[in-house]
């Protein structure tokens, strides 16, 4: 459903509301301005994006895949702010099938803007996985020391620091079945 078509539900169930109040049926006007109030809160918040993040965090991506699908056209069934949240979990969901192809949804997110800095930094770090898979190491240093900048609340410093680990694994070369260090 088009974001304009709720904002217009959300007011004529407020304008219902205001007449059951002004005709003396408080109980019902009150009531109605509570699911006017839900249907505005779906405006700022998708409730498709929210079951799907619901079924990412219980590892069921068969059903959190479903959700997104439901979302044809993010442009006009989102609000601006969600834009960028869309395809990050569009890029989590496409890197557990093919890491590498999931790199334009990350960046897209980061362009689109993220108000909150851990999934900011969640971005990075997926960027950064990617550079090091794509054997960048220059690339993949600049994402993880942007995310751990990002990282305000030390959400991600676990994988921060495997991620790091991995990345003094790239300066061995595998030569002739021994390893030769740079």
């Amino acid at each position: 459903m088009s974001n304009i078509v709720r904002l217009i539900i959300s007011c004529v169930i407020a304008a219902a509301g205001v007449a059951m109040c002004v005709f003396g049926i408080w109980g019902w006007g009150i009531l109605v301005f509570f699911i006017g109030g839900l249907v505005l809160l779906t405006y700022f918040f998708n409730e498709n994006m929210i079951i799907a993040q619901f079924y990412m965090r219980k590892e069921n991506m068969d059903k959190a895949e479903q959700w997104l699908g439901k979302l044809t056209n993010y442009e006009k069934q989102l609000n601006k702010n969600q834009y960028g949240y869309y395809n990050l979990l569009l890029g989590l969901m496409e890197s557990r099938k093919a890491p590498l192809k999931s790199e334009k949804f990350f960046k897209k997110s980061l362009q689109l803007g993220m108000k909150m800095s851990h999934n900011i930094a969640l971005a990075k770090l997926s960027l950064a996985g990617i550079a090091m898979a794509k054997r960048n190491k220059r690339e993949a240093q600049m994402y993880l020391q942007e995310a751990q900048k990002d990282d305000k609340n030390k959400l991600l410093s676990e994988q921060i620091k495997m991620l790091k680990a991995q990345m003094a694994q790239m300066d061995k070369q595998v030569v002739r079945g021994g390893y030769r260090q740079y």
